[in-house]
């Protein structure tokens, strides 16, 4: 397994091995051991799956407040998204920044977003398909979005803002300066 540091500190792109021959491939997405043995001490609880059919759906930004905050380690097994993760601690230095990955089925990529940024992605072909795991269990009262398009956050989405697809709760998400502070 590789893991790579990105811009924003806690933000690492993980990309696991993958063995391949006449039949297909095998590949350990997710072995505690090993990330034990690379610092990297998350506990999850629960895996995820979503699916897009068209291209340029974005769904996000999402996070969940405490006490119910969860880190996610998101992959992608059909298709292409833009994923990306915005710094929402409000004494970091990187407050208010983001990072944005591509991940496929075709890269092996994950991205691993840690408690105190929120997470969003667009798709970049028909019928993606994203799976994640969380270090929390998902409780309604605690899960908040950020404004996909908030010109703060200077994101470069691969699509315009009013072409994109979005579900009309996404759409109606508060622009990071008007969000109370859930992450210290």
């Amino acid at each position: 397994m590789q893991v790579e540091d990105t811009a924003l500190a806690g933000v690492k792109i993980v990309t696991p091995k993958k063995f391949g021959d006449e039949r297909g491939f095998f590949s350990e997405t997710y072995n505690r051991q090993k990330w034990d043995q690379r610092g990297l001490d998350y506990r999850f609880v629960q895996d995820n799956h979503s699916q897009s059919h068209e291209t340029h759906v974005i769904r996000g930004l999402h996070f969940q407040a405490p006490p119910f905050a969860q880190d996610k380690l998101v992959r992608v097994v059909r298709g292409r998204i833009l994923d990306v993760a915005v710094d929402m601690r409000r004494a970091s230095p990187s407050f208010g920044r983001h990072v944005a990955v591509e991940l496929s089925a075709e890269n092996w990529r994950q991205l691993l977003v840690p408690i105190g940024f929120a997470h969003g992605f667009c798709t970049l072909e028909p019928d993606t398909e994203v799976v994640y795991k969380v270090t929390n269990i998902y409780s309604a009262a605690h899960d908040f979005g950020l404004a996909f398009d908030d010109p703060d956050l200077a994101i470069h989405w691969p699509v315009a803002p009013e072409r994109a697809i979005l579900s009309e709760r996404d759409r109606r998400w508060p622009r990071l300066r008007d969000l109370a502070a859930p992450f210290e």
